[in-house]
């Protein structure tokens, strides 16, 4: 992904401008030379306070575009309050997420393990490129 994409991607969640004008940049960037392949990102050494999702996909003809900023703070206050959730409640989370194919044992985050998370999530970065989009899972 090209830096000036990336700087356009990164204005809607800055609240410079709304996604629409980000699409048309874009667009405009697009017409304006051949798309070049996506090189390695790099991110600079620190630590990490967002976890970054970006999607942009065609679904019948339209573009479409997510872009979520999720604090790790979040996470981190999300398996401290799982503590204060009822047994009885964690199981039937447990029996839905293996219903559903994600085999996650939510009685077994602990916040100590979370760290160890986070700090190997920062060293991430997840890219998939296909036809009708492009999704790129990173922190920052």
């Amino acid at each position: 992904m090209s830096e000036q994409r990336k700087d356009i991607l990164d204005m809607p969640a800055e609240g410079k401008i709304t996604a629409t004008e980000a699409e048309r940049l874009i667009t405009a960037l697009d017409r304006g030379r051949p798309p070049v392949a996506a090189g390695p990102v790099v991110r600079p050494k620190g630590r990490a306070k967002y976890l970054r999702v970006v999607m942009e996909f065609l679904e019948d003809g339209d573009a479409g575009r997510l872009n979520m900023r999720i604090p790790l703070q979040l996470l981190r206050a999300g398996v401290q309050l799982a503590a204060l959730v009822p047994p009885q409640a964690l199981a039937r989370a447990n029996a839905e997420l293996n219903r559903s194919g994600v085999p996650l044992d939510l009685t077994q985050l602990k916040p100590e393990h979370l760290e160890a998370l986070v700090e190997h999530l920062d060293e991430a970065i997840v890219e998939l490129e296909q036809s009708d989009g492009h999704l790129r899972v990173f922190c920052e």
